[in-house]
């Protein structure tokens, strides 16, 4: 199968497409033929060598954790799925070594879900990591109605879905962003506050009495969620873990097929849309990797990988 891999640690230039025999299937795997993978900025961080400290890696490494597509094989004891069903899922493994960026991957089973109807291949790649991060945080933080929720970077791929679900779950949202992006806020339900020098004063106007609820997916932002954060309330970060002394949760996003599937329903039902930046063809991986790296995208970056 045609993959995209790299030997080593290091920037795109160590990517390089290459031939690798299709993977094995064990007992509650699935094969999956990918038709689209998003990129996000853990790849490249991976790549870098950035989580050498927290995950195993087994060289060639086929980068790539997000995957749409259709089930090509299964394994014992998968009665979940069959050949042909179409597929998303966030295909983070225990170590670092055969991802999506390839013709085929193998995923756990309790990783997988349906593609949701109403979002189409590019859509429903992009949906996996992003939205599984932010739909685990707010409803860790048990967030509903009755919420008055802040989220740090609101406009980034994690921050805009936070921003839908929250919404979708009831709750009033308060997002932080830079000016040119608060009109795509708006749109999205949120009530937008430019983010920097001031930010605590600015969303006090909008909430006098503190916001119940902060979802940061930015880091560096303690102190301003300490300042609006109303007694009792709860917060969330998924890049600081300074927030476990001061009463919060540090969270890293977990494979879930069920949630995934309530993801998906949202979609569905019109609450949640996921914006699309740009796509690239599999040999060009480096080039959407560097793109990423800009932290210049208002949208998911995929990679076709088969039509």
């Amino acid at each position: 199968m045609r993959a995209m891999v790299y030997d080593g640690y290091g920037g795109s230039e160590v990517l390089a497409e290459r031939r690798l025999p299709r993977p094995k299937y064990g007992p509650g795997e699935l094969l999956v033929k990918v038709r689209c993978a998003a990129v996000n900025p853990v790849d490249w961080k991976i790549m870098a060598g950035g989580l050498d400290g927290l995950m195993d890696t087994v060289f060639p490494v086929v980068p790539g954790w997000d995957v749409a597509g259709t089930v090509a094989g299964v394994g014992i004891d998968t009665p979940e799925f069959q050949v042909g069903d179409e597929v998303i899922g966030y295909a983070r493994k225990d170590w670092v070594h055969g991802g999506t960026f390839a013709e085929y991957v193998t995923v756990p089973v309790r990783a997988l879900a349906r593609k949701p109807a109403s979002l189409d291949w590019d859509a429903a790649a992009g949906l996996p990591l992003a939205g599984l991060t932010a739909y685990q945080l707010l409803t860790r933080l048990g967030t509903t109605a009755e919420d008055t929720v802040l989220v740090h970077g609101a406009a980034g791929g994690v921050g805009s879905l936070g921003v839908q679900i929250a919404r979708a779950l009831g709750a009033r949202v308060i997002g932080t962003a830079s000016p040119r992006n608060h009109e795509r806020l708006a749109a999205l339900g949120a009530e937008p506050v430019a983010y920097g020098d001031g930010l605590a004063d600015r969303v006090r106007a909008l909430a006098p009495d503190g916001v119940t609820v902060v979802a940061d997916f930015v880091g560096g932002v303690l102190d301003t969620t300490r300042a609006v954060l109303r007694e009792g309330g709860r917060h969330a970060s998924i890049a600081d873990p300074g927030v476990l002394g001061a009463g919060g949760h540090w969270m890293w996003v977990r494979p879930s097929g069920p949630d995934l599937e309530a993801l998906g329903r949202l979609a569905d039902e019109g609450l949640l849309t996921v914006p699309v930046a740009e796509t690239f063809p599999l040999a060009r991986l480096p080039e959407a990797f560097d793109l990423s790296r800009s932290g210049h995208t208002a949208g998911k970056i995929i990679i076709h990988v088969a039509t």
